[in-house]
């Protein structure tokens, strides 16, 4: 029995969405009902901004995932730059892309 041919692997469902932080640092994004059956892969990007900006998954499901983004000013002591104690940031434009796993 031959097995020469190819094979294409299905897509994996793939979502890409913005949301902007609130007061506390939080954006959510909510993904539409019945995309991901598990919680997706989620990948995420901050936009502009002029000090040190962290950002990490805090809350991750099939239906939604939730991103903190905290601002760090650089302080300068004895002559040497050092991050200052990070802080909720918010108004800061957050991008999203959702894989399925």
């Amino acid at each position: 029995m031959s097995t020469a041919g190819s094979y294409a692997a299905p897509q994996r469902r793939q979502v890409h969405a913005t949301a902007t932080t609130d007061s506390n640092g939080n954006a959510v994004f909510a993904w539409p009902a019945g995309t991901f059956a598990s919680p997706p892969v989620v990948t995420v990007a901050l936009q502009g901004g002029s000090a040190f900006r962290s950002a990490s998954v805090t809350a991750n499901t099939a239906a939604a995932t939730t991103v903190n983004v905290q601002a760090a000013a650089g302080v300068t002591l004895l002559g040497l730059g050092v991050l200052a104690v990070g802080a909720p940031a918010p108004g800061v434009v957050v991008h999203a892309t959702a894989t399925a796993p």
